[in-house]
Formats: structure tokens, sequence, C-alpha cells
């Protein structure tokens, strides 16, 4: 069996963690270089850190955020938010990020994804798709942090991902996200089925069990928020517990 991972998220504005629902309301929740130490220390296995409102003029204040992470941090870090181009990439990926998500700007030029796959190795590219659901088994990609409906569905631009040459894909329940419903498990099953690159389940996680549920269906690795920057679980805590209900974590 291969081994699971567990991945704190931070989802930063202004160099400041946040969160929110839905992406909206968002609060202050810390500092991402303190958040980042205090996750690796407690046994994270990866970090992922998303800019939520990123823009032209914030892309410089970002690469300062992610080295400012990177001097507080051993396990790999994934950037995105507002990665557009090769360059866009390179900027972070050099500012000390291990992989970079795309999203938006892979829905509206999915060649980004085999031109970042191409300059950088598909182990360092992971795509983000945000989903929502439209009926009974069938699921939309939204993109500008769900302001925007598209046409793609989500199991078939996945699938596409993976061929253009994604490493990873990030996928976001938007009915979920922040909800603390549990992970939107039959859209995981759904994709899942689609792909035979790793997944990431991501959005609704309240409990330990809603990270074991994610992780049955298929998810590779969990990515949580609130429960951690709220201090209701630690990742020690939820890493144990998984791994007591038979799953093989990473030490």
């Amino acid at each position: 069996m291969l081994t699971k991972r567990i991945i704190p998220c931070l989802d930063c504005r202004d160099g400041r963690v946040v969160k929110g629902v839905r992406f909206q309301e968002l609060r202050d929740v810390g500092s991402p270089a303190e958040q980042a130490a205090l996750y690796a220390a407690q046994g994270a296995d990866e970090i992922v850190l998303l800019d939520v409102v990123a823009t032209i003029a914030g892309r410089e204040n970002q690469a300062a955020t992610v080295r400012g992470v990177r001097e507080s941090l051993s396990v790999p870090l994934t950037v995105g938010g507002g990665v557009k181009s090769v360059a866009d990439a390179a900027r972070l990926l050099e500012s000390g990020a291990d992989k970079v998500s795309v999203n938006t700007a892979a829905v509206q030029r999915p060649e980004l994804i085999a031109e970042l796959a191409g300059q950088f190795g598909r182990q360092c590219i992971v795509l983000a798709v945000d989903a929502i659901q439209t009926g009974p088994g069938r699921w939309a990609v939204v993109t500008h942090s769900g302001k925007e409906r598209t046409e793609l569905e989500v199991a078939q631009w996945c699938r596409r991902g993976a061929e253009l040459g994604a490493g990873e894909i990030l996928l976001t329940s938007w009915d979920r996200d922040g909800t603390r419903s549990g992970y939107g498990l039959e859209l995981l099953a759904h994709v899942r089925g689609a792909i035979g690159i790793p997944l990431i389940a991501s959005g609704g996680a309240n409990s330990p069990q809603h990270l074991l549920e994610a992780l049955q269906v298929g998810a590779d690795a969990v990515l949580a928020a609130s429960i951690f920057h709220d201090g209701d679980y630690s990742v020690a805590a939820v890493k144990q517990y998984l791994a007591a209900a038979g799953m093989e974590m990473r030490r």
C-alpha cells in the first residue's frame, strides 16, 4: 500500500493566512511562516500555499511570502495562485517552492500545463480543480475562485490535465469548502476512476473521520485547513488516528 499524505493548506492574502467559506468572509488566522513551521513540526508531509486573491501587483508579495515560508520549512511546499506562465512558475520555484499549482489559467489555456511540465518536469506540476455539483453524479469546473462556471466536466478535465503533464490533481469540492461537512466522497470516487495520477482531496474536513473517508474512496492525500488553524486537531493526532484505522502513513 502506498503511504498517504496529510497536507495542511495555507490560503493567503496580502502575506497572511486567511480562512473563510468558499473563499468568502475571509478571516485572518496567522503568519504563513509560523503556521507552516508549526504544522511541519507536528508531522505534516507537505504544505500547500495558495494566494486566494492573486493579482499582477501581488506576485512579488507572493514570492516574498514563499521565501519566508521556505526558510522555516523542511517538507515539500506547493504554491499556487496567479500562475499564468512559465515565468510565473519559475519565480515561485526560485523563491523556494517545490511544486507549482495552476487552476484558472490552465482552464483558459490548457497548453500551459504541457509548457510547465516540459520546463520543470511533471513532478513539479499540480493541477488544481474546483468542482461544483450540477446534478446527480455531475460536476462542472469553476474558475476565478468559484465565481465563473465553465462547461468542463470535472473528470474529463482532470483526465486531460494528466495527459497534458500534470503530476497530481488537487480536487476541491466548491460546495463543501470551509463548510466542515466532510469531503465530497462521490466526487472523489468519480475523479479517481478517471485518472491514474495522485489525487489530493480538498474541501470540507471537520474531523479525522472525514479524512479517513476520503482516503478510503481513493484519495492519495488529504488537504485540510480549518481543523488545523482553529486548533481542533494537530497533524500528529490526525496521523495517529488514520494509522490506527489501518492507513499506511508517512513517517
